[in-house]
């Protein structure tokens, strides 16, 4: 896919042109795809906050990822 996505990424599915939007976006079906570089530009871990509670979600030394409360 020309955004970088790969068949894996999206359950190993292509959507079809019937699928998109009539502007050309994509349907709000697809999940977003997120490269974790892109979030931790500053290290190996970022603070989420959702509904009030904070999340850590750091990445480990195996390329892991953990999610903690």
């Amino acid at each position: 896919m020309a955004d970088g996505r790969s068949e894996r990424n999206l359950g190993g599915q292509k959507p079809s042109i019937s699928e998109f939007g009539e502007d050309g976006s994509e349907p709000s079906l697809l999940p977003k795809i997120i490269k974790f570089s892109d979030l931790a530009r500053c290290g190996d871990e970022i603070w989420i906050e959702c509904e009030s509670q904070l999340y850590r979600l750091r990445k480990t030394k195996q390329g892991k990822l953990i999610l903690t409360k």
